[in-house]
């Protein structure tokens, strides 16, 4: 078989180089931040900023503005707000990031479901990127190149926070702004991800890629490159299986980050499950030889009576 008619049929299309270009963009910015919301425990996080934002994209579509403008505005909106009820109450963070973005979530679907209008949920919930006109893969990408160069840039102060907050604030950082920052690079990332995969497995592209390259590695560097370079591989994997299966792109690029995970979960070494298993039977085994064998000479001879 010819591999290069398969890899270069789908090329042929130019909505689905415009998918590919944005399942890209998404994929490599989501696993940049992925990392530290890994790192620093935000995982439930993205998946809150994540469904805040539907309320704002069904806003946006009616009022006739960028649904991404309207997207980072209640992105960020639900992150000041899930602040502000932590800062006012005695809650667990989990409680009140489960309690304001079911909120906003069920905002955006009242919205949809009572207004008159051309929105289509299950695109929102689950993207249409084969539907990316060029202005919005243009947006796509200058919102990704935006986040990115602001994380580069602020790369050393944002992993001292999230290695040790104390410390950060000991020397002279302002942990509030960085914290701040941060969740709003997160929103941003949303808002490149929903174009790719929708509001819902977008949450995947937020937690996936960091989690993977976590368990492959203790050094951050070498983190921040393993899960960009596995992600972007999913993406293009993703895309290709989307075409020649005939399914949905944005779950076939979540299923291939996902295989990735598994492969890597099962089968990394010296950690992985498969790994773990096999040394757990080879001490076993060695325990086992070790009660079996004889008693050594010097234990087995007995020692010589008086006579």
């Amino acid at each position: 078989m010819d591999i290069l008619p398969w890899l270069t049929e789908p090329l042929q299309y130019g909505f689905l180089t415009r998918a590919l270009l944005v399942t890209l963009a998404a994929a490599v910015v989501s696993a940049v931040l992925s990392c530290w919301l890994i790192l620093m425990g935000w995982s439930l996080m993205g998946d809150a900023v994540s469904h805040a934002v539907l309320p704002g994209v069904a806003l946006a579509y009616i009022v006739g503005i960028p649904f991404s403008i309207g997207a980072f505005l209640f992105g960020a909106g639900a992150v000041a707000l899930i602040g502000a009820v932590r800062s006012t109450t005695k809650l667990k963070p989990d409680t009140v990031i489960g309690v304001v973005f079911t909120a906003l979530f069920a905002a955006g679907l009242a919205i949809v479901s009572s207004t008159p209008s051309q929105i289509d949920l299950m695109h929102i919930l689950f993207g249409n990127v084969l539907g990316v006109t060029d202005g919005e893969l243009w947006q796509v990408l200058i919102l990704g190149a935006v986040t990115l160069a602001v994380v580069l840039f602020k790369r050393r102060d944002l992993t001292l926070l999230a290695f040790d907050r104390t410390h950060a604030h000991v020397i002279g950082l302002n942990t509030r702004f960085l914290s701040a920052l941060l969740l709003g690079l997160l929103a941003l990332s949303v808002v490149v991800g929903l174009q790719a995969v929708g509001i819902i497995l977008v949450v995947a592209m937020l937690i996936t890629p960091g989690a993977t390259a976590f368990l492959l590695t203790r050094s951050f560097d070498r983190m921040l490159v393993l899960a960009v370079v596995l992600t972007a591989g999913a993406a293009v994997a993703g895309i290709y299986a989307s075409y020649y299966l005939d399914i949905s792109t944005g779950a076939a690029v979540v299923l291939s980050q996902s295989l990735v995970f598994t492969a890597v979960y099962l089968f990394s070494r010296p950690n992985g499950l498969v790994w773990q298993r096999r040394r757990q039977q080879q001490r076993r085994a060695h325990r086992r030889r070790a009660t079996a064998a004889p008693p050594s000479t010097a234990t087995a001879t007995a020692a010589p009576g008086k006579g």
